[in-house]
């Protein structure tokens, strides 16, 4: 482990608090969209920067901005991946995990195009499609769920977890 992951991961429950305690004032609720894009069995995951684990990839629904532009804007971001097709919406979730207050709507997305793999940046560090049976170990309990949901027709829970 690096020097700058190890001070990443000490920091990690400070930074979140803070970042929601300023969320919470400034907005009173958050909204958020992931996207659970699937080519073929492999799906598309994210590793941030600030926060430890794999993701689906998405982010925070903006004011004036539907799930959908979000949707569209955060994998254009987050992984070079444009929609060519509707994308399903799988369900919307509580994310008590991170506050009372925070909502996440996932999408299956399986009509895009992705020219190519984005260099890592200050926020995306790495990412990639993965078989389903084989994600990195790292990959958190809120996306195995959302990706068994879908791939495995397991029945989606109300929390994020």
């Amino acid at each position: 482990m690096t020097a700058l992951q190890h001070l990443r991961k000490r920091l990690e429950p400070q930074l979140r608090r803070a970042f929601h305690l300023y969320w919470r004032m400034a907005r009173g609720m958050t909204l958020g969209v992931r996207g659970v894009v699937l080519d073929g069995d492999k799906v598309f995951l994210v590793r941030h920067s600030y926060v430890a684990g794999w993701h689906l990839p998405g982010g925070g629904v903006e004011v004036g901005e539907t799930f959908l532009e979000a949707l569209r804007r955060e994998l254009a971001e987050e992984g070079r991946i444009e929609l060519t097709g509707e994308p399903v919406l799988h369900g919307l979730f509580l994310n008590a995990h991170v506050s009372r207050r925070d909502h996440v709507a996932v999408y299956i997305v399986r009509q895009f195009r992705q020219d190519r793999l984005p260099e890592p940046n200050y926020e995306i560090v790495e990412c990639g499609f993965y078989a389903a049976g084989a994600l990195p170990a790292e990959t958190t309990r809120g996306t195995r769920l959302r990706i068994a949901e879908v791939l495995d027709g397991v029945a989606p829970i109300a929390t994020w977890r």
